[in-house]
């Protein structure tokens, strides 16, 4: 069960009947389902924000790189 902190926001959501119905005669916490659908939709996004982010300025090939292998084992 969630517990309510100072720093939880309410907000209102309307969800279709058939959905509320079936949900609730099979016993899934409503508040709980919403709270973990936006939870995995905001994952989501952010790692879509991150891979629109690296299309647009993708990482520059480290020339240095090369010169580090080389020193090798002392």
């Amino acid at each position: 069960m969630h517990k309510v902190y100072a720093g939880d926001m309410r907000t209102s959501v309307i969800f279709d009947d058939d959905v509320l119905t079936e949900a609730r005669e099979l016993g899934i916490n409503v508040s709980e389902a919403a709270r973990e659908g936006l939870r995995q939709a905001i994952h989501r996004r952010r790692a879509e924000r991150d891979r629109e982010a690296y299309l647009a300025h993708p990482e520059a090939e480290d020339t240095d790189w090369d010169d580090a292998e080389a020193w090798g084992e002392p």
